[in-house]
């Protein structure tokens, strides 16, 4: 019978630390665990439990990616709007230096140390404030020309990002504005197809984002807008038209959707996009609506939220395909 060596080319090792990118296959002890692990690959996409905020909110900003990853703002019962900022390493959150105005209902894009947080309001007050983040602090620079809340946004730092679709004071009908940050001032160009607000995006960049769902109080919409840098296209809806529900994903033709106005069949959908179509996958643990997306359609993270309490906890998404160590047990 032909040993682990001679299958895999390497012996199974012995390790005080599991190694930091085990490739499919890889078999190693743990001599702090006191176990036997391996590294497969997922072959269906789950959430799992990551570490709760320090400050539990619904509706904030986020930046970068599953395991690098920052939130800012969002409301709670009391005090309604918050300027907290808290980073996250993968396993837990730590705070750091808070907005200069403290708001809800605003956009994020960029990384953990290059991040850009877009209007916003506090429930009195509706915001075109801008914020960018350089890894300590948050600087106000140029606001954006449409005053508004509930946008969609997408950029990959704090000099390129884009905000689309929001709305501002009563009556709530939803925009269609689009606008694009250069580092320094926002400039107005096509709008969207459908005026909405209240709705996801792709976490993109700015010349290739997706956005869905959202509403015009009402209705709803499962309506999805691919952006090219130029020109927004309608592509494939969602599976299910949901409102206040959370988004990842690196680009036009990779994002996931998660969560939503929480009634049968919505607050728990997880729904990916392949370029053409979205196809329901796992469910998030519980319903939740109001929730806070970043990453990629593949290495997700799903923070706060209501369900209708405000939430500290952190859902991690883990696609098919994606790495994943495991523990070997008797059983």
């Amino acid at each position: 019978m032909a040993t682990y060596k001679e299958i895999r080319g390497s012996q199974i090792e012995a390790v005080s630390s599991d190694p930091s990118n085990p490739v499919e296959g890889q078999v190693w002890y743990n001599t702090t665990d006191n176990v036997l692990k391996g590294q497969a690959a997922t072959s269906v996409g789950a959430w799992a439990s990551g570490g709760n905020l320090n400050t539990g909110r619904a509706a904030a900003g986020a930046a970068g990616i599953y395991t690098a990853a920052l939130i800012f703002g969002g409301n709670t019962s009391g005090p309604y709007a918050r300027n907290e900022t808290e980073s996250y390493d993968g396993s837990s959150w730590t705070e750091v230096n808070n907005l200069n105005t403290g708001r809800h209902k605003l956009g994020g894009a960029g990384v953990q140390t290059s991040a850009i947080a877009i209007s916003g309001d506090d429930t009195s007050t509706y915001y075109g404030i801008t914020e960018i983040w350089n890894g300590t602090n948050w600087t106000e620079v140029n606001n954006l020309n449409t005053t508004r809340s509930y946008v969609a946004s997408a950029g990959v730092s704090n000099t390129s990002a884009l905000a689309a679709g929001g709305f501002s004071t009563p009556p709530a009908t939803g925009y269609d504005n689009t606008e694009t940050w250069n580092g320094t001032n926002w400039t107005e160009v096509n709008d969207l197809n459908q005026a909405r607000r209240d709705f996801a995006g792709s976490n993109g960049t700015q010349t290739s984002a997706l956005v869905y769902g959202g509403d015009q109080d009402p209705p709803s919409f499962a309506l999805t807008e691919s952006w090219n840098g130029t020109n927004w296209t309608e592509v494939g809806d969602l599976n299910a038209a949901t409102t206040a529900g959370a988004g990842a994903g690196s680009d036009n033709t990779s994002a996931l959707q998660f969560g939503g106005n929480p009634r049968p069949g919505v607050g728990v959908n997880t729904e990916l996009w392949n370029g053409s179509s979205w196809t329901e996958t796992s469910n998030l643990p519980t319903a939740i609506s109001n929730n806070t997306g970043t990453g990629t359609a593949t290495n997700a993270l799903s923070m706060g939220g209501t369900t209708p309490s405000i939430q500290v906890t952190t859902n991690e998404w883990t696609g098919a395909g994606a790495g994943l160590t495991r523990t070997f047990t008797d059983s």
